[in-house]
């Protein structure tokens, strides 16, 4: 046989797209044939719990998803949705065998199955429930609940969607065939749910096919009589639209109009819900009548239109131009009604074939599932694959907004917004770009510096709606503004944010405190001649987990200095006997009186020291910390290291008071500190007022800073409540903006 070596100079003669394609498509029914194959090996003797057989359920719906225009790859995945089922490891098996595609695809709508059983049998409960309180509210919670898994689902894969309207679809034509109801809660999702969602894909063939199917389950008395009544004058109907199919066709060729005319179905639903929502009998149900006019082109339309308002008399009030303004899922027609010459009603739309393939197939006609790729499902070009995906996923988002309408509006306090990689972002209602930042990523919110809604720039503070697609502009480094908590912008409607912005600014504050707090400790230590200490250890003999934790409470001065060095000082009083455990002794109560006028509860001749971090004078309440080695040192009961003592060393408080005996000529030394601005003379005036108030000095610190003077001074007093009388005397001071004890 002579080698046939002029095949691959005909493959490069043709468009490198066409080739690829075909070998695409090839590599799909390949695909379709090893699912099928696989899912009968599998599913042969499996049933659904609707008593279907599993492997004719499959076989069904990828027969529905190629009515509908959807790929051989597309109906591969109808079997391996249901093959994976029972596989042990569904995803690793079938990526093997497929790719991750398939995989993907296949895991997630197995995942929806089984959430939708779950949620259906709630909703079987819910709805008993409501039909004994002769209410509905369990059912529209049931709904929600149902809606919302749904929602999660379609953010990943449009394509599951599909799958699932296809299986849903096949569910209810099975209970039609065995002539036998089908489950209540699966028959009200369907009309609920299912048809509302195929109408906003505009997947009308599937639409109005599952209505009717739900309607004639939920509502048999209403369907048979709605039937009943088309069927009447069928025969006489059906003779007089032929004769008018046959005669409007001929005329409009006459014309030049190329059209096809044919009968449109009557859909029973929606001939009931046409008479409940206007109010009519159904004599007055126009579409009972329906004629469907396919032209070539837009302008053919438009002729059309004109010569049936010209051969008939139109019912102005009915017209709608959905060329001129589409629907908001697409959908594109000439809708009119005219009357007949005996004023019978008759219902027709007028459409290009583009147009009415759209109408029956929606997004399954031309999105993402006629693939031109080499990977399976994937094969849309790069520069419409976006575009077709924000625009499908608009559309799901007006849908939840329909079901919104029709159920307590039960979307009314969220929002769903866009990514540009067009995920889906839930978001509370009044939420911000800033919101939406932190909802995606807490570093993209810290760092966000702008935002674009829809392509355009817009404030950080703008309310999101639903559908908008939004774009961060980010630094690359940085963090947050503290305007963005302040109550008068809005920048920040989510608890979530706003936890996060806070965090960032405590994290920056403790990073200085524990800087600040590391640089006095260090130098203490230096001062001290301990830089030998480790300093977990010093931290953990203080009762803090780490160093760092204490450093910060030290720079917060929630510490001091002096409480650090009394960690130490029993190695610098060496041999010297600890003390008694107080509260072990078992003597009788009794009071000791010593130098500072400190009466100690329960041990004689007990040694004390006025704390200096504190530096308390009476009547200041008071509480004694057993040291080690240098008795009792009297705190203030508000003093902050008193505070810390009380947590790590609770055991070693004690009970402590002001003597009225032995204590009238003591004097107790008291921190003043004084805030002012700075000025030449200020520490002589000062001075000069304590003079004149017999107050001794005993130390002085100052510091400025930004032209304002910090003074500290040690003064001598008689008591805590001299001290108001010398601070209302400073306070007159020209310059000082406040005096207060420390």
């Amino acid at each position: 046989m002579e080698p046939l070596v002029h095949e691959p100079d005909q493959d490069a003669q043709r468009p490198a797209a066409l080739v690829v394609a075909e070998r695409d498509m090839s590599v799909q029914r390949h695909a379709l044939t090893r699912a099928r194959g696989l899912a009968e090996s599998l599913l042969v003797d499996e049933t659904l719990d609707t008593g279907e057989n599993m492997l004719a359920h499959a076989h069904a719906v990828a027969d529905i998803l190629a009515s509908i225009g959807g790929s051989q790859a597309m109906q591969a995945a109808a079997y391996l949705v249901y093959a994976g089922e029972h596989l042990q490891k569904p995803h690793e098996v079938i990526a093997r065998a497929f790719d991750d595609n398939y995989a993907d695809l296949a895991v997630q709508t197995t995942k929806l199955v089984r959430l939708q059983r779950a949620a259906r049998k709630r909703f079987a409960a819910h709805a008993a429930h409501a039909r004994k309180k002769d209410g509905q509210s369990e059912l529209m919670a049931a709904q929600t609940e149902n809606i919302r898994k749904m929602l999660l689902a379609f953010s990943k894969d449009v394509r599951v969607v599909i799958l699932r309207l296809a299986s849903r679809l096949q569910t209810l034509r099975y209970f039609a065939s065995i002539k036998k109801a089908s489950d209540p809660a699966l028959a009200a999702e369907a009309l609920q749910i299912f048809a509302p969602l195929a109408n906003r894909l505009g997947i009308w063939q599937i639409k109005w096919e599952m209505e009717d199917l739900a309607f004639r389950f939920l509502e048999p008395e209403t369907y048979k009589e709605v039937a009943r009544l088309l069927d009447e004058k069928r025969v006489e109907r059906e003779a007089y639209m032929a004769d008018l199919r046959v005669s409007l066709q001929l005329n409009l060729r006459q014309k030049g109009i190329h059209a096809q005319v044919s009968g449109r179905p009557k859909h029973i639903y929606s001939i009931v819900k046409k008479m409940r929502g206007k109010s009519l009998d159904f004599s007055r149900v126009f579409d009972v009548r329906a004629l469907r006019v396919i032209v070539p082109t837009v302008d053919d339309a438009y002729m059309a239109l004109a010569d049936v308002h010209e051969r008939f008399t139109p019912i102005l009030e009915e017209f709608d131009d959905y060329i001129a303004k589409p629907k908001a899922n697409g959908y594109q027609s000439l809708h009119t009604v005219v009357r007949d010459s005996d004023g019978r009603a008759i219902e027709i739309q007028i459409r290009t074939r583009a147009m009415h393939e759209h109408a029956e197939n929606g997004v399954a006609a031309h999105w993402a599932y006629k693939e031109a790729g080499a990977k399976g499902y994937s094969g849309v070009s790069a520069s419409s694959e976006y575009d077709a995906k924000i625009a499908v996923l608009r559309q799901l988002l007006a849908w939840q907004a329909d079901m919104a309408g029709t159920t307590t509006d039960m979307f009314a306090d969220m929002v769903y917004v866009l990514t540009p990689q067009a995920a889906i972002v839930e978001l509370p209602r009044g939420a911000t770009p800033l919101d939406f930042a932190y909802s995606v990523h807490t570093e993209l919110g810290h760092r966000c510096r702008g935002a674009k809604v829809d392509g355009h720039l817009v404030s950080l503070a703008t309310p999101l709606h639903n559908g908008q697609t939004v774009e961060i502009v980010a630094a690359k480094e940085g963090g947050p503004s503290r305007d963005w908590l302040s109550g008068d912008h809005s920048y920040l409607v989510t608890h979530r944010a706003r936890t996060k912005v806070r965090a960032w600014f405590n994290a920056q504050a403790r990073e200085a405190n524990v800087a600040r707090g590391r640089d006095l400790v260090e130098k203490l230590l230096q001062r001290e001649g301990k830089t030998a200490l480790k300093l977990d250890e010093l931290a953990q003999g203080l009762g803090f987990d780490q160093a760092d934790d204490l450093f910060e409470v030290v720079g917060k001065d929630e510490l001091s200095l002096k409480a650090i060095e009394n960690q130490w000082r029993p190695a610098d009083t060496e041999g010297q006997p600890d003390l008694p455990h107080w509260a072990e002794q078992d003597a009788p109560a009794s009071v000791a009186t010593p130098k500072g006028g400190v009466l100690v509860v329960g041990v004689d001749s007990l040694l004390t020291q006025l704390a200096k971090c504190c530096r308390p004078a009476p009547p200041d309440a008071i509480e004694g910390f057993v040291t080690r080695g240098r008795g009792v040192s009297i705190h203030r009961a508000d003093c902050k290291d008193l505070a810390h003592l009380r947590r790590s060393h609770a055991d070693r408080i004690i009970d402590v008071a002001w003597s009225g005996q032995g204590a009238r000529d003591a004097m107790y030394p008291v921190d003043i500190q004084v805030l002012a601005n700075d000025r030449q003379g200020l520490l002589r005036d000062i001075s000069d007022v304590l003079a004149r108030e017999k107050t001794n000095v005993i130390g002085v610190h100052t510091a400025s800073v930004k032209d304002e003077a910090h003074m500290t001074f040690t003064v001598q007093v008689s008591g805590a409540s001299r001290v108001s009388k010398v601070l209302a005397a400073v306070l007159e001071v020209s310059g000082v903006k406040s005096a207060r004890r420390r």
